[in-house]
């Protein structure tokens, strides 16, 4: 099995199992929200206004959270995850050039 065909495979495994989590995530939490809003429209019963503290802050959590969807989206589409180790190596080759410069190269050699 060459390179490209084993993180071919490896992104599969890894998007299946984002799917199965989120899935079981997404279940939890639309089943307990779906029981919220039967009880807040349920306005005989006492549990409505037991749940009705709880509009504000869930309703700021789903803004909040659909805000962050979003740029991740926007993210993920400009490309901004395609290289995440570059900064890394960036940093470490800028960080030898200084140590280099500056003949203090002792300190690099402790870390690396």
């Amino acid at each position: 099995m060459d390179h490209t065909s084993r993180s071919r495979a490896k992104s599969w495994i890894v998007g299946i199992m984002a799917l199965v989590i989120l899935g079981f995530c997404m279940f939890g939490f639309g089943s307990k929200f779906i029981e919220l809003v039967v009880m807040v429209r349920d306005y005989d019963s006492t549990a409505s206004t037991e749940g009705v503290f709880a509009v504000a802050p869930l309703s700021n959590y789903l803004l909040a959270s659909a805000g962050f969807l979003c740029l991740l989206g926007w993210a993920a589409a400009q490309g901004m995850f395609h290289d995440i180790e570059g900064p890394k190596r960036t940093m470490l080759d800028i960080e030898q050039e200084l140590d280099a410069a500056s003949g203090d190269s002792h300190f690099s050699d402790s870390i690396l």
